[in-house]
């Protein structure tokens, strides 16, 4: 049955764009996090924030993906750039290009890989919680 057009078009929609602004406010509070504290607690946050922009990223590409999914799948991704940083590519590669250095890290770090589990799980709580609202409230869609 297609639906172009109809309430799940709509829906997906409406999803998409609470991903856009995810994204983008997951961005601006990585930036201010760093301007404003700086040290461990940047670093943590930071860490934690990356994951939650690339959760953002993939709900944006995906509206369907169910929050426990698209946690495991941030996270995964998440651990697999920071396990990258062991071969010491990032590092060379970030030598040369700020958006590499943005991207990719430098460094591995083993307590990143604790961070980055936060982050997603704080984003699989909140898209969770987000969904349910939408749904218990009248005319709410998933």
């Amino acid at each position: 049955m297609n639906d172009l057009g109809g309430s799940g078009s709509r829906a997906l929609r409406r999803t998409r764009l609470a991903a856009a602004s995810a994204a983008a406010l997951t961005v601006a509070a990585g930036l201010g996090v760093r301007a404003v504290f700086g040290g461990d607690f940047a670093k943590c946050a930071g860490d934690a924030l990356y994951t939650v922009l690339l959760y953002a990223l993939l709900v944006l590409a995906a509206p369907r993906l169910r929050p426990g999914r698209a946690a495991a799948v941030a996270a995964a991704l998440s651990w697999a750039v920071e396990l990258f940083q062991l071969t010491g590519l990032p590092d060379a590669w970030g030598r040369h290009s700020t958006l590499a250095r943005l991207v990719l890290g430098s460094t591995f770090n083993p307590p990143d890989l604790l961070w980055y589990l936060v982050g997603a799980g704080c984003a699989g709580v909140l898209h969770r919680v987000l969904r349910t609202s939408r749904v218990a409230a009248p005319g709410g869609a998933v």
